[in-house]
């Protein structure tokens, strides 16, 4: 019997699939506990359908990383920090407050998961961070530490 998964089912398949199952697997097993719906003609339109709108908010969502991209290459963040008498910082520059700095600054809006940092930022200067923003497109956010007078 051909059924389409509706959700990943172990050692069957993933979810929109269509596979060949034992009738008494998909009956008893599959088709009670909705993980999969029978291969009817209607159904196997559904899923071509729904298989197009993925594909359709994958390339949006490419599309979106590449403009963010974009912005990012002109964009400088300048924050300002307190720092003791040999220029440490009390504390460190965190990524979301450099998400924040973006967003106030240039308003481009970059969650702070995104920005890659290897250390913290513990001293004045100018920073040259990578931002992974998905689908292997990666920006780079230039940060410039000043200190708060």
């Amino acid at each position: 019997m051909k059924v389409i998964l509706q959700q990943d089912v172990r050692g069957q398949g993933k979810k929109g699939q269509m596979i060949e199952v034992a009738e008494g697997y998909a009956r008893n097993y599959l088709l009670p506990r909705k993980l999969a719906v029978a291969a009817t003609a209607d159904a196997m339109n559904t899923m071509r359908l729904q298989e197009k709108a993925r594909k359709a908010e994958l390339e949006r969502q490419k599309a979106e990383a590449q403009a963010a991209a974009e912005q990012l290459k002109g964009a400088v963040v300048k924050l300002t920090a307190k720092a003791g008498a040999n220029g440490k910082l009390f504390g460190a520059v965190t990524a979301k407050e450099i998400s924040d700095a973006l967003m106030s600054q240039h308003g481009i809006e970059l969650g702070k998961q995104k920005i890659v940092m290897e250390e913290p930022i513990k001293s004045f200067g100018t920073y040259e961070l990578k931002a992974k923003l998905g689908f292997e497109i990666s920006g780079t956010v230039y940060v410039v530490v000043a200190e708060e007078k």
